[in-house]
């Protein structure tokens, strides 16, 4: 993979950051250390999101052969 844009790498990464900050605010508003205490775990939409940006920030938008 060749990265090309320098501002394609950077919306990714800014978009995991806001990510980050809403899963801790969360986490926060709830007193929780870790989003798997959470009763809403599996299906929280936050998570997904979250999880979403990661692999995003990883692939650069890439799709396809990536697994976890």
């Amino acid at each position: 993979m060749q990265i090309t844009n320098q501002n394609e790498l950077d919306k990714f990464e800014a978009h995991l950051e806001s990510m980050i900050q809403k899963v801790q605010e969360c986490q926060q508003n709830k007193t929780l250390d870790s989003c798997s205490k959470c009763e809403q775990y599996l299906g929280c939409q936050l998570r997904e999101d979250y999880v979403k940006s990661v692999y995003n920030s990883m692939s650069k938008g890439d799709t396809g052969g990536f697994e976890f």
